[in-house]
This record gives structure tokens, sequence and C-alpha cells, in this order.
């Protein structure tokens, strides 16, 4: 058999086009699993929904919620997720209901990327609830539920029948190899100064540790992924006395701390948590800023195996997602994330909290 020129170098592309083809895709397959959290800031339809107060965000309302302005906030939105390069799983908080997640998924730069989500209505006053969006080619749901919380009286004892966020517990398999148990949480905000307000969020951690100790119960090897918007800061009460999270050591998971974390995460039996975000807080860096002070209060936490040794998934990095076009400047408090609205005034932006997100490495 005899070949030509010209089949010849038909050939070799053919073959080197394979080969690049597998190699890259082996790549892909061995890239770092990346895992988020976003606090969008008032995602709401611009529909009144007469079961909540949201009438503020319609076109007659006190924002004058317009379907253009609805439009710029998705937009927006999408730019943020495509900009940390389309989570796996993508916890959010302040989404109102199932339509804002429709549109957010099929109408901005995810729609392609494969999105669904797990999404359940709270009995939120304003009807802002919290939401799982995860790629169905990287994700398999198993179960979901969420947690009500009851507030007694003496608890709010200013607003009785106070409600807020349920926690959004999702079990599934990442990579269809690794299980994994995922809550999503909101906790009260700051609103009548931090420590008048704090034993609401108190109060909304113990359901969250009550509902970790039961999976851990159940699963003694669980894999636990905690993440929201807790209004506090890693070294506040409700985070390292209630839901007992210890930080790692360091955020970019470099040998000592993997060492320390491997040496305090051999058994889930104490049921510990790991904040990946504790050296930030350290830093004085955040999430959130507040008349100049940054906060970090939008947080990603882990149960021990994630730092074991021998896990399929382990925890590389964690990171507070910022870009230029996410900032704004303020004269008298520096960059601070460019938010969509300041009390009625209509700025545009993104959101007034910046995402957070970690990497888990595969073996």
């Amino acid at each position: 058999m005899t070949f030509n020129i010209p089949s010849l170098f038909f050939l070799f592309f053919i073959v080197n086009l394979f080969s690049c083809s597998t190699l890259n895709n082996k790549q892909n397959n061995n890239e770092p699993l990346r895992i988020a959290f976003y606090n969008v800031e008032n995602l709401f339809d611009t529909v009144d929904d007469p079961l909540t107060h949201d009438e503020d965000f319609t076109p007659a309302g006190r924002q004058k919620w317009t379907p253009e302005r609805y439009r710029t906030k998705l937009q927006h939105l999408g730019q943020v997720i495509g900009g940390m390069h389309y989570p796996a799983l993508l916890g959010l908080c302040e989404v109102e209901n199932k339509t804002v997640l429709e549109d957010l998924c099929n109408d901005t730069g995810l729609a392609g990327h494969g999105y669904k989500f797990v999404h359940f209505d709270s009995p939120d006053f304003r009807g802002i609830d919290v939401a799982l969006l995860y790629q169905k080619k990287r994700f398999k749901v198993l179960g979901t539920e969420t947690v009500r919380i009851p507030f007694p009286d003496e608890i709010v004892p200013e607003m009785p029948g106070y409600t807020s966020r349920d926690l959004l517990v999702v079990e599934g398999i990442l990579n269809k190899k690794t299980k994994v148990h995922l809550i999503v949480a909101h906790f009260p905000s700051r609103r009548g100064g931090l420590e008048k307000s704090e034993p609401k969020r108190l109060h909304v951690a113990g359901f969250l540790r009550k509902k970790i100790d039961e999976i851990m119960t159940q699963e003694p090897d669980s894999r636990i992924i905690v993440m929201g918007d807790f209004n506090d800061e890693p070294a506040n009460k409700s985070i390292t006395e209630i839901l007992r999270a210890q930080p790692v050591g360091n955020v970019n998971a470099n040998a000592n701390a993997k060492s320390n974390a491997n040496a305090n995460a051999k058994s889930n039996a104490n049921g510990e948590l790991f904040n990946c975000f504790s050296e930030y807080d350290k830093e004085g860096k955040g999430s959130y800023n507040y008349r100049g002070n940054w906060n970090m209060l939008d947080q990603i936490m882990l149960s021990g195996q994630f730092f074991q040794a021998n896990s399929r998934l382990h925890f590389q990095s964690a990171t507070i997602f910022r870009e230029d076009y996410m900032m704004y400047k303020n004269k008298k408090y520096g960059a601070t994330p460019s938010r969509t609205y300041g009390g009625p005034n209509y700025y545009g932006g993104y959101s007034d909290h910046l995402p957070v997100f970690i990497e888990l490495g595969k073996l």
C-alpha cells in the first residue's frame, strides 16, 4: 500500500487532532471543581405577589422596578457567574421565586451551560429565598428538603410573628462519584445593630447545627458543604460556638494548612466544620463593605472529609471573586461592590455583595 503526500498530510492532521482533543478532555476532567455562593441583592421579578411584601419591586413601586431594570440585573449577574467560569454548584440568596431563577438560567450567559436549580418558597415576609444552581452534567440531585425555623416571641419581642428564610438541604452526587450534602443558608440581617440582632442568628445557627448533626449521625463519613450569607463573620459566636466552624488555616491550602486540617479531620465524629474564609477575615478582607469596613459575611464551610489525605475531592483554595467592573469607587469609602439600589436610588450595579467560591481538587 502506498500513500501520496496529500494523503499522508491528511492522516497526520486527523491523528494530531484526535490526540489534542483527547488531551484537552483529560485536562478538563482533571480541573478543580468550583463551588460558589452569591448574595445577588434583591433579585425580584416585576409582578406583585399578593402573599408577600414585594410591592416595592414593581414598576409602580418605590424602587420603580421596570422590566428593563430587571433584564439589566439578570445580564449583570450572568456576567459575574460567567466570570467565575460557571461553577458546578452555585448557592444563591435573595431570589424571589422560580421565575427569576428560570430567567437567570435561560436568558443570560448561563444559557447553554446546562444549569438546573433547586428552590422552595420560604416564609420570609418580603418573599426572598435561597436556592441552589447546579450543572446537571456534574451534579445529580438525590434528595431535597427545607428546614423551617420558628421564632419564639421572646427572641424577637419587637416583631411578634417574625419569620426568616428556610435552610435549603440538597443531597447529591458530584462528578458521578462523590456523595455530598449541601446546605444553603441566609441568616437574619444585622438590622437594629449587631448585638441586638445577634439572638436571631444564634437561633438559626442552632437549627443549622442540628441538621448537620443529624446528617453526620446517619452517615458518619458524610461530606457536607455549608454555604451562605451568615450576616456574621468567621469569628462571631454563631459561627465559632454554635456551628463549631474552625479556620482551615490558610485559604491557599498550603502543606502546613492541609497537615493541620488532616490532624483534626481524621474523623467526622466530633462534627467540626472548617471555614474556608477565616483567613480573609483576619486580613481585613470581606465580601460586603459597610461604610468602608469589609465584612466577611459570605462563607463556605466544609466537613472534615474534604481534608482527608485519601479524599476523592479535597479542599484546594478559597477566593473572594472581585473584578473592576463589579466595583464602584466611593469618594468616602473607596472601592465598594457596585450595588443595584441604595435605598430608593437606582444605581444599576450588580450586587451589594461579592461572590465567594472554593475549589475542590481531584485525586
